[in-house]
């Protein structure tokens, strides 16, 4: 498990799991070539990412061209690219009334949300709706499916 936040909920839950886990600072993380010898290292082939913000090196996007998938809280395109992510979405799809939202699970490529889409899930939006009740059915959906996708992907070897 890597982070590039040293206090990360997902590297306290690594650590109650007994999983490697490890941080790496901000400047590591945009430096492509550090990254490809350090997932070489370990002879990684898939990059999951969750809740990461920032871009990946186009370097490690090219090495790993469709081994690095993300989750997105919208039905992309709508609602993508820097600075969308999180109660931001689910802000934006309830100002413009929105009649159903979802996930994207995507392959990453240079640009923010912008890679192919793997699988979009829809839930509805009721006009009751606060971000809070919204997002609480995204993440449902996000628990549900992301495992299941990335469990799909290894079975088919579509890496």
């Amino acid at each position: 498990m890597l982070s590039n936040k040293k206090e990360s909920g997902v590297l306290h839950k690594a650590k109650k799991l007994g999983i490697k886990r490890v941080y790496i600072d901000n400047k590591n993380i945009k430096d492509g070539d550090f990254l490809i010898r350090y997932l070489s290292d370990y002879n990684i082939d898939l990059i999951v990412l969750a809740g990461f913000l920032a871009l990946i090196p186009s370097k490690l996007v090219n090495t790993y061209k469709n081994r690095i998938i993300n989750i997105h809280p919208a039905l992309l395109p709508k609602y993508g690219g820097k600075g969308m992510y999180g109660d931001k979405v689910h802000k934006a799809v309830l100002q413009n009334k929105d009649a159903e939202s979802g996930i994207s699970i995507h392959y990453v490529n240079e640009k923010y949300d912008e890679g192919n889409i793997i699988l979009q899930t829809r839930c509805p939006v009721y006009q009751t709706d606060s971000v809070e009740t919204l997002a609480e059915r995204i993440h449902k959906l996000e628990y549900r499916y992301y495992p299941q996708c990335i469990e799909h992907l290894i079975e088919l070897d579509l890496l």
